[in-house]
């Protein structure tokens, strides 16, 4: 039953916990009781860990566990909980491997098949061992092993089903792994338990691989649709649940968050509107990411936590410019109001990136979020055809909380009417802002202009942006100028450019003098 609504299941509170931090969110609660679920996945999806994260929940709940193996032993089961930091003191690890005295020839069937004499003497010790255990959780690994043993998909059916009767009767949640190597088991194995987890390991043409899971079924609970994307860290499997930014919604005040430039504020009709997106678009190295910066420390001044996300600047870099534009960011880290986040887009996937920013806002107030930049974003995507998709929940989320998001998209070229934007996001943002490079006079100077503005009245005007030792300036409107976005400007009046900004005044003056004379 996909969700439609509710994150978690009314029947929540009879339901085992997974372990996995995120799960229960997706699976609507947790695994229901006394039920046989099915995780799917290629070897190396994280299977085990889940299962043994599972078990582990157990014990922490004082309920006994045991996991049956037909595929791993005891030993190699230590080692993965050795890798996580675990002990699995009080699992009840129950080996069904073949001996070594099954690879002679006089211990080999030569008239049966294996299947016809072992099938139903491990399935008779399995059921000795819970007698004896009385387990309340079960991990089950492998099925692959099982339908090896049954040979026959009728035979293999039967006995799936007399399992699943036989664990309802006595609550035990049972999970049993299931690693594809028998393609033939996938389509009995769906419509006999009683829910199914997918994992999935994907391959990228750079950096780490994508992980992502799925419920492809859960009976009679609600639980999150869609695919979720996981990690496998020390400590075990994370999963960050898919946004659903219509559950999430905040009260807030819908006032300006200003730049503490006045040019600049007065540009954007005041300032930005709190619970709106702006977007910030132009050629590197044109000041879109000093106007980002100079927002979230003006946001941090002013005692509001503020979250910048890079991709493409090391910290070194980003104290130092800050620094010259008059902004020591290390004092207002250390004073917990701004948060610096440097992300390598080969070792991130979009649900680690959704989740961190979500934490932040949920958890610490975040009021003021930067990410610079999409082209960082976008190359930590799979398919630039989802970015649009995943940035919309997001943003949707974001406006909901009260939130200020500023994005900066680097464009492809310098001047000219050439530019290119790797992908077309504009309409997703309710504010944007333009920069451009201009020539005058033998020297290459920047612009900045508003665009779009949803939330209330912008000028139309373009102005001069100015970065300097000590701060950002922004000048008067480019009046007497003609095709300053095309980057090579016409002038058509009598003004003048004066310490770098252009000063309409001086033509108000020239025409004075013009007309006393």
């Amino acid at each position: 039953m996909p969700d439609t609504a509710n994150p978690v299941s009314e029947f929540a509170s009879s339901n085992k916990s997974s372990g996995v931090p995120g799960l229960d969110s997706v699976l609507g609660g947790g695994w229901p009781t006394g039920h046989v679920y099915v995780v799917s996945g290629q070897p190396g999806c994280g299977k085990t860990t889940l299962g043994l994260q599972f078990l582990l929940e157990g014990i922490s709940n004082g309920e006994r566990v045991l996991y049956i193996t037909l595929a791993e032993s005891g030993r190699e089961l230590r080692q993965v909980a050795n890798s996580h930091g675990w002990s699995l003191r009080g699992i009840e690890i129950f080996e069904l491997l073949p001996m070594e005295e099954s690879l002679n020839v006089e211990e080999q069937y030569t008239v049966l098949y294996p299947g016809e004499v072992e099938m139903s003497g491990i399935i008779k010790s399995i059921l000795a061992r819970i007698e004896e255990v009385e387990p309340k959780r079960v991990v089950f690994d492998s099925l692959s092993e099982l339908w090896l043993l049954a040979r026959e998909s009728l035979r293999f059916r039967r006995q799936l089903l007399a399992l699943k009767q036989y664990f309802a009767g006595r609550e035990t949640t049972v999970l049993m792994l299931d690693d594809h190597t028998a393609t033939e088991v996938e389509r009995d194995l769906q419509s006999i338990v009683h829910g199914v987890l997918r994992l999935e390991n994907l391959a990228r043409d750079y950096g780490t691989r994508r992980r992502r899971l799925e419920v492809l079924k859960l009976r009679g609970v609600v639980f999150r649709e869609g695919f979720h994307d996981y990690d496998i860290r020390t400590g075990g499997l994370v999963v960050y649940p898919r946004l659903v930014a219509t559950q999430h919604h905040t009260e807030f005040h819908p006032e300006m968050v200003t730049s503490g430039i006045p040019h600049l504020d007065d540009l954007l009709g005041g300032g930005l509107n709190r619970g709106t997106s702006t977007l910030l678009v132009g050629p590197a190295g044109a000041g879109k990411s000093s106007i980002s910066l100079q927002y979230a420390a003006c946001s941090a001044q002013s005692g509001e936590r503020a979250l910048y996300i890079t991709f493409d600047e090391g910290y070194g870099t980003l104290a130092e410019r800050a620094l010259s534009l008059g902004t020591d960011i290390r004092k207002l880290q250390a004073h917990g109001l701004l948060k610096l986040s440097f992300v390598d887009p080969a070792d991130l996937s979009p649900g680690r990136f959704v989740e961190t920013i979500r934490q932040e806002v949920d958890a610490h107030g975040t009021r003021v979020v930067v990410i610079d930049s999409l082209n960082g974003f976008l190359a930590a995507m799979p398919s630039e055809a989802y970015l649009d998709i995943q940035l919309r929940e997001l943003l949707s989320y974001l406006n909901n909380c009260g939130v200020v998001t500023i994005l900066v998209l680097a464009q492809y070229g310098i001047l000219g009417q050439g530019m290119v934007s790797p992908v077309d996001v504009s309409y997703l943002s309710d504010t944007i802002l333009l920069l451009r490079y201009f020539e005058y006079r033998g020297e290459v100077r920047q612009a900045i202009s508003v665009v779009k503005k949803r939330s209330g009245r912008h000028e139309r005007s373009i102005r001069e942006l100015i970065l300097e030792t000590g701060g950002i300036r922004v000048g008067e409107p480019l009046r007497d100028f003609h095709g300053v976005l095309t980057g090579v400007p016409v002038f058509t009046g009598t003004g003048a450019l004066r310490d770098g900004i252009y000063d309409e005044t001086q033509q108000h003056q020239h025409l004075r003098n013009t007309s006393n004379g």
